[in-house]
């Protein structure tokens, strides 16, 4: 992997590898997108890929078709080397350096937030997030 300072996305299936040149950068069908996808099922703005404390971040835009990671569909999200991400059935390998003193699991817990982990009653409030069980062993 020769990734310059900030990373690449790399298609799966083959295909250039497209840079990450800045720490912020919007992806969509427009050409004033970072990024550029001329596909018919991008929306004109469809993500933001940010870089924070040395990890990649990537955030939905209110696109249409949405995003994943990982085969599962999220609205923003932290990103770890080598993720899987889907946007509007596109897939691309996103390949970076952590920075030195950077910890993974800083950033990723089992309690991510992802609103599409929680249940209608969690995200109105009405309802208690359900937690793993603590201990591991059954009672």
């Amino acid at each position: 992997m020769n990734v310059g300072p900030f990373g690449e996305l790399v298609p799966v299936g083959g295909g250039d590898a497209i840079p990450l040149i800045s720490d912020v950068m919007t992806i969509g069908r427009r050409e004033s997108c970072d990024i550029c996808l001329k596909f018919q099922n991008i929306s004109g703005t469809h993500c933001e890929l940010s870089l924070r404390n040395g990890i990649w971040h990537l955030r939905d835009l209110n696109s249409t078709n949405g995003v994943k990671v990982n085969g599962e569909r999220t609205l923003r999200r932290p990103l770890r080397p080598g993720d899987e991400i889907e946007i509007a059935k596109h897939k691309y390998i996103i390949q970076y350096r952590l920075a030195a003193g950077v910890k993974l699991e800083d950033v990723f817990s089992e309690d991510e937030d992802n609103v599409f982990n929680q249940s209608l009653m969690e995200k109105a409030g009405l309802e208690r997030p359900k937690r793993p069980p603590q201990g591991g062993g059954r009672r």
